[in-house]
């Protein structure tokens, strides 16, 4: 992805009842080489339904997202930390 690109998935939880709620905002920013090795240059930030913002990689927080990245780096090298869904699940 080139530096500047900006992704936003959002979430949502649903009681045992059926209820759904909103859940976090996730974001995702590519940054220049050197932002940091360890996220391979992206930005992760979490905010929660009420706009509290939990965690943004190289600030406030920053040990709240290392679980993003953690997650993402085992598809770096290939996707560019980026998840998607099974080829065979895609539709062209």
């Amino acid at each position: 992805m080139p530096v500047g690109s900006v992704l936003a998935k959002d979430s949502f939880a649903v009681t045992a009842y059926g209820q759904v709620f909103p859940g976090p905002l996730f974001l995702m920013e590519k940054h220049n080489a050197g932002f940091n090795a360890n996220t391979h240059n992206w930005q992760y930030t979490l905010i929660m339904p009420n706009g509290q913002t939990v965690g943004t990689t190289n600030g406030k927080g920053s040990a709240s997202v290392k679980f993003c990245y953690e997650c993402h780096n085992a598809v770096a090298e290939d996707q560019d930390a980026l998840m998607f869904l099974p080829e065979e699940l895609r539709v062209n």
